[in-house]
């Protein structure tokens, strides 16, 4: 039971943050500062984040 609670809290965590940093990325958007280091950083971020959710959902552990 362990892992699956760890598996949760994992999915929970990843997609909480995806959601934060994506409104980080929409406010330095709106500045026009796409390209600070801040801004692609947070860009590869999500690029990792989509890529594990969409193992997920291609594993069927999520819709």
């Amino acid at each position: 039971m362990e892992r699956l609670e760890a598996f949760e809290k994992m999915l929970s965590d990843i997609i909480e943050q995806s959601e934060k940093e994506k409104a980080v990325m929409d406010e330095l958007k709106a500045k026009g500062k796409e390209k600070t280091a801040t801004y692609k950083q947070y860009m590869g971020n999500r690029l990792i984040y989509n890529r594990i959710l969409s193992l997920y959902k291609e594993y069927g552990l999520i819709d």
